[in-house]
């Protein structure tokens, strides 16, 4: 959700401010530009270079640049940011924003703003509780800003009580659960599978598919971006996948798909099962390496267990199931049979013989099929923007 938001941060001077380097962090780790105003006091407890550095872009503290006499445009300012986040708060400056007073900066461009503005509190036990706090913060709310609230803990002073200011994962949270709360999967737990399983042979060897577990991902990051809590089972692969909304269950084997999934299916709005797993393992598998030798080997396989059909089988009408299908002939005649036959609601056609699709590729080149047997075709794209195709169509008849 913070992917490609700009993010103004106000930092004012509290002890606070030293946690203002790890949010920074996290805002550019999240893939939000940030900027940075200091108040001239903050200087004192956070360094502008540390703050440059992790954000990437010079720190503004003054009107006017003193070495170049340049103005700072407050007011590009707030126009350029999608949201503005004051943390710390003082108690100076909250009085200060609660009077519309204009002695800094940050102040100016706080009044300049046209972006949500989100402000956390930092200060002593007794001070937090002081009547003009609470005055001034409930009167920053009436503004139409969002509170991040302080937290209980050790404050500098040695009192134990409110006033910490929130750390900076749960801000992340915050703002990320506060944007999340217009989108179209918003309050919906959506499940996928992702990449392949390995079966053993001995424990060594493994039966597997060259799936890289890419289409999966992709898709646990777009639901998660439209506001779903995802539930993302992820067989072996060596790509990674972080997003507050996104919980990943690592599993192994079919069977260790099977029971993870089956444990969440239930709790589910939406599932999505674009692992390819796979579709026999080794009825036997042997406690120590097979030596090589120059016999022939024979492995005796059993079907693993078809997960996608025991899903669609206990599926309810609140429920919505994705599968999908690779083939390499009689390709929509095929993917039409699983997805009656799985009791599915769309399933998605992959054909190896579309240059640029399938396993390992960064593109794909889709079908959607749903029960009404209408087929729409999509052209080849990257897999990030097949996962927003597939996502839209859910949202289509959902």
């Amino acid at each position: 959700m913070l992917k490609g938001k700009k993010v103004l941060l106000g930092v004012t001077a509290s002890i606070a401010a030293y946690k203002t380097a790890e949010l920074v962090r996290l805002f550019k780790k999240a893939g939000a530009s940030v900027r940075v105003i200091q108040t001239e006091a903050s200087l004192d407890f956070v360094a502008s270079l540390t703050l440059a550095t992790l954000s990437e872009n010079p720190v503004l503290t003054k009107m006017v640049d003193g070495g170049s006499g340049e103005w700072s445009k407050h007011v590009e300012l707030g126009l350029w940011a999608d949201m503005m986040v004051i943390a710390p708060l003082t108690a100076n400056t909250m009085s200060k924003m609660k009077n519309g007073e204009c002695n800094n900066l940050l102040l100016a461009t706080y009044l300049s703003a046209k972006c949500p503005v989100y402000f956390a509190p930092a200060m002593d036990l007794d001070m937090y509780k002081h009547p003009s706090t609470k005055a001034n913060i409930s009167k920053l709310e009436e503004y139409g800003n969002i509170l991040i609230p302080s937290g209980f803990g050790e404050l500098a002073s040695g009192l134990i009580g409110k006033g910490r200011m929130a750390e900076p994962t749960e801000i992340i949270e915050l703002i990320t659960n506060e944007l999340n709360k217009n989108l179209p999967l918003t309050n919906k737990r959506v499940l996928i599978t992702a990449g392949p399983t390995h079966e053993p042979i001995d424990p060594v060897r493994f039966i597997s598919n060259r799936s890289s577990g890419k289409m999966g991902i992709a898709l646990a990051i777009e639901a998660a971006n439209q506001g779903a809590k995802v539930d993302l089972v992820l067989g072996p692969t060596s790509l990674d996948c972080k997003h507050v909304n996104i919980t990943i269950h690592k599993i192994e084997t079919a069977e260790q798909m099977y029971r993870k999934v089956d444990a969440i299916f239930d709790a589910t709005n939406i599932s999505i099962f674009a692992a390819a797993v796979a579709d026999y393992t080794p009825e036997v598998v042997a406690k120590n390496k097979i030596k090589k030798s120059d016999m022939s080997l024979g492995i005796a396989l059993i079907k693993t267990i078809d997960i996608l059909a025991i899903m669609g089988g206990k599926k309810r009408t609140d429920q919505l199931i994705v599968g999908f299908a690779l083939e390499t002939e009689n390709e929509i005649a095929n993917a039409q049979k699983k997805l009656n036959r799985k009791n599915l609601d769309l399933i998605v056609l992959n054909s190896l013989n579309n240059k640029g699709a399938g396993f390992q590729h960064n593109t794909n080149k889709i079908t959607i099929i749903d029960k009404e047997n209408n087929i729409t075709n999509y052209e080849l794209k990257d897999k990030s923007e097949v996962a927003k195709d597939i996502i839209n169509k859910i949202l289509e008849i959902s």
